[in-house]
């Protein structure tokens, strides 16, 4: 997985390439974290995620629980096909605002 983190019209974006698993999560939350001190209205780009697996899933929900309890914002752009597969199983679709474009998303999250 590789994470690309730049700011946008005053807003985190985090985009997040290849897959979001088990194995490197706590890159994610930790990138999330230490932006975090600092920023509080993000956007997750997934335009370039490959896959997701429940523990990926649960790093993305952490990060919004966080921005919730302290006034913050994190909206969702552009996911894959396979990605929206598994919001739609999990319905987690529910808790998140996602957005099929980018630049809707960020103007969202300000």
């Amino acid at each position: 997985m590789e994470l690309n983190c730049y700011d946008q019209d005053g807003v985190s974006v985090i985009a997040i390439k290849g897959r979001l698993s088990a194995e490197n999560v706590e890159e994610l939350r930790s990138k999330f974290l230490d932006t975090f001190t600092s920023q509080r209205h993000f956007v997750f780009d997934l335009a370039e995620m490959e896959n997701l697996d429940s523990t990926g899933l649960g790093a993305i929900v952490f990060c919004l629980k966080s921005c919730s309890e302290f006034n913050g914002v994190l909206k969702l752009a552009r996911l894959t096909q396979k990605s929206r597969l598994i919001f739609d199983i999990t319905k987690a679709y529910r808790i998140f605002d996602i957005y099929d474009d980018l630049d809707e998303a960020i103007k969202a999250a300000k």
